[in-house]
C-alpha cells in the first residue's frame, strides 16, 4: 500500500514539475481556446523602475558585474538604452485580457543573476554544440517547397543561436516514429501522441547534440484528457517536439482543410491515413510564427524562463494573438543570458540575423524566402547595429 501511495506521489509530482517548469505556452493544454472566456480589459502597462531593470541585468553580485563590465562601450550602450522609459528599441509589456500569460500563469521573473547561478541550466560545449532539427511527417506541398521551408527554419536558427551548429536529420515518416494518434473530438483533426514522440528523439539523438528538436506541421496532444499541445520538452534530456500546424490562419475555422470530412474509424499502427494529409501552405506568417516557436522553445532548454521585464520572444504566450504580439527577438536581460551561455558578439549576432532577411529579399523565383513578415524586424536590428557601430538611434 504504501509503495502504490508513493508512486501515485510521484506522479504527482512529475506531472507538477513538467507542467510548470518544461512546458511553456506552446506545451500548454488548450483551455484558453476552449474553457477560458478571454475578458478584453483595458489595456495594462507593465513598467518595472529603470533601477530594478538595471539590477536585473547587472545583478548584484560583484564577479557577475565584473563580466558585464567586458562587453564593450557600444554593446553597453545597446543593452542600456533598451532599459529607460520610452526607448525606441525595447518596449514594456502589454496585458490585453486575463487570458494573457502572465496574469493566467504568476510566477516570479528570472533575472541574469538567477539564470546564472541554476545548476539545471544548459550551456553548450565543445562535445555538444549542435543543435538538431528533425522533421515528422509532411511540409508542405511537394518535396522542394517542404525542404526549402525547414532549410529557412534551420539558417534562422543558426542566426539567432549565433555560434553554434544547427544540422538537419533526414525527415521521417509518422510511421517511422510508431507513435499513437487519434482524431480531435473538436476539431477533428488528426494528432500525434507528443510524450511518444519525445522518446523518438530520444532515441535519434546524436553525441554531438547540444539538443534536439523534432517539429511537425501535425497537431499534437500529450493524453487522452487533453485537448492539444503547441509542444512538450524535456530540459534534462535537451529535446522537445513542436507542431505548427494551429499557425494556419484558418485552423479554428469550420473550412479548415485539415478537418476530417467523414468519419474514419482509425486502427493504431495503420499510417495510412497520414498519406496525402494537409499541411499548412508555406506563407510569410506563418514562417515568422514557427521562427519564433522554435527559437523561443529552444531558449527553455538554455534554461531561459519565460520574460516579464520587456517585450521580448521569451515571453509565454496563451493564445496566438498573444504569441503575435511578442516581437522576434530578445529584451537585454534575456540577450545577456543567451550570449553568457554561447559567447557570441551581439553586433555579429545581429547581422546574420539582418543576412537572413536580406538573403531571401534578394532571391528570386517561385520558391524565394517569404519575408514580408520579417520587414518591421529588419529595421529593428538596422537600429540596433547603428548604435553598436557608435552612432545615436
Amino acid at each position: 500500500m504504501r509503495r502504490m501511495q508513493a508512486a501515485q506521489v510521484w506522479r504527482c509530482l512529475w506531472f507538477l514539475l513538467t507542467f510548470f517548469s518544461v512546458l511553456s505556452e506552446t506545451h500548454q493544454l488548450s483551455p484558453v481556446f476552449d474553457l477560458y472566456p478571454r475578458t478584453h480589459l483595458k489595456m495594462q502597462v507593465i513598467e518595472h523602475p529603470v533601477e530594478r531593470l538595471h539590477t536585473a541585468l547587472l545583478s548584484t553580485r560583484k564577479d557577475l558585474i565584473e563580466t558585464y563590465q567586458q562587453f564593450s562601450r557600444p554593446e553597453k550602450a545597446l543593452l542600456e538604452e533598451g532599459l529607460l522609459p520610452a526607448n525606441s528599441l525595447f518596449n514594456p509589456i502589454t496585458i490585453h485580457s486575463d487570458s494573457d500569460w502572465i496574469p493566467a500563469h504568476p510566477e516570479d521573473p528570472q533575472d541574469f543573476q538567477t539564470f546564472y547561478v541554476n545548476p539545471y541550466r544548459r550551456s553548450p560545449s565543445s562535445g555538444h554544440n549542435t543543435i538538431y532539427i528533425q522533421t515528422i511527417g509532411s511540409f508542405g506541398e511537394g518535396a522542394f517547397v517542404a525542404e526549402q521551408y525547414v532549410e529557412w527554419l534551420k539558417d534562422y536558427c543558426q542566426a539567432f543561436y549565433y555560434g553554434l551548429v544547427v544540422k538537419l536529420l533526414p525527415p521521417v515518416t509518422v510511421a517511422s516514429t510508431a507513435c499513437s494518434f487519434r482524431i480531435n473530438d473538436n476539431t477533428h483533426n488528426l494528432q500525434l501522441h507528443a510524450g511518444e514522440l519525445l522518446n523518438f528523439l530520444k532515441k535519434k539523438k546524436p553525441r554531438d547534440a547540444f539538443c534536439i528538436v523534432g517539429i511537425t506541421m501535425i497537431d499534437l496532444y500529450p493524453r487522452e484528457s487533453w485537448n492539444f499541445v503547441f509542444g512538450q520538452a524535456s530540459l534534462t534530456e535537451g529535446m522537445g517536439v513542436f507542431s505548427f500546424a494551429r499557425y494556419d490562419d484558418n485552423f479554428y475555422q469550420r473550412s479548415y482543410a485539415g478537418r476530417l470530412k467523414k468519419k474514419i474509424k482509425l486502427k493504431q499502427g495503420d499510417y495510412s491515413v497520414f498519406e496525402n494529409y494537409y499541411t499548412p501552405p508555406i506563407t510569410s506568417t506563418l514562417l515568422l510564427r514557427s521562427c519564433k516557436t522554435l527559437t523561443h522553445e529552444i531558449g527553455h532548454i538554455f534554461g531561459v524562463k519565460h520574460c516579464q521585464w520587456l517585450n521580448c520572444v521569451m515571453q509565454g504566450s496563451n493564445h496566438l494573438e498573444e504569441s503575435d504580439r511578442r516581437p522576434l527577438d530578445l529584451c537585454p536581460i534575456c540577450l545577456r543570458k543567451l550570449q553568457s551561455a554561447v559567447g557570441f558578439k551581439i553586433a555579429d549576432r545581429y547581422k546574420a540575423l539582418l543576412h537572413w532577411i536580406e538573403d531571401g529579399a534578394a532571391s528570386n523565383g517561385q520558391h524565394s524566402k517569404p519575408i514580408q513578415a520579417f520587414q518591421e524586424y529588419k529595421h529593428w536590428l538596422y537600429k540596433c547595429l547603428r548604435i553598436l557601430d557608435g552612432e545615436k538611434s
